[in-house]
């Protein structure tokens, strides 16, 4: 696992001084944000509040009943916009081992919202009960 030296802080530019392990998550969940605002109508804003509906979101396309296969790169960009918006609240760190990404909260937990994302789908999970445990206490 490879630890990152900054962070920004909460409610700053997503982009400014990331380390290099924020890359990728940082890119998907902004490509998921443009995508849904473009193709659903539906505005994300970086909130814990938002995220109730992405869980909504996940339901429904689980109610569907779409194979995983055909939601996986969404799903990543979903998980990848519950760390992004745990990362803003909190100033977590973005982590990443042999293409995994974690979120690194201040206290050492890792989180992982984008396996968060894959057991919603599963209809075990929640990125808004995720996040309100990962920035508890901040």
């Amino acid at each position: 696992m490879t630890s990152q030296t900054t962070s920004p802080a909460p409610g700053t530019d997503p982009a400014a001084n990331r380390p290099w392990a924020a890359t990728r998550p940082v890119r998907w969940a902004a490509d998921t944000v443009a995508v849904l605002r473009e193709g659903a109508r539906l505005r994300l804003d970086y909130t814990p509040r938002s995220l109730w509906r992405v869980d909504r979101m996940i339901e429904g396309i689980r109610g569907e009943g779409a194979p995983y296969a055909a939601v996986e790169t969404v799903l990543r960009g979903l998980g990848a916009y519950a760390g992004e918006v745990i990362a803003r609240e909190s100033g977590a760190e973005w982590w990443a081992s042999g293409g995994d990404h974690w979120i690194r909260t201040h206290d050492g937990r890792l989180w992982d919202p984008i396996d968060e994302a894959r057991r919603c789908f599963a209809g075990d999970g929640s990125l808004r009960l995720l996040c309100r445990e990962a920035t508890k206490g901040r």
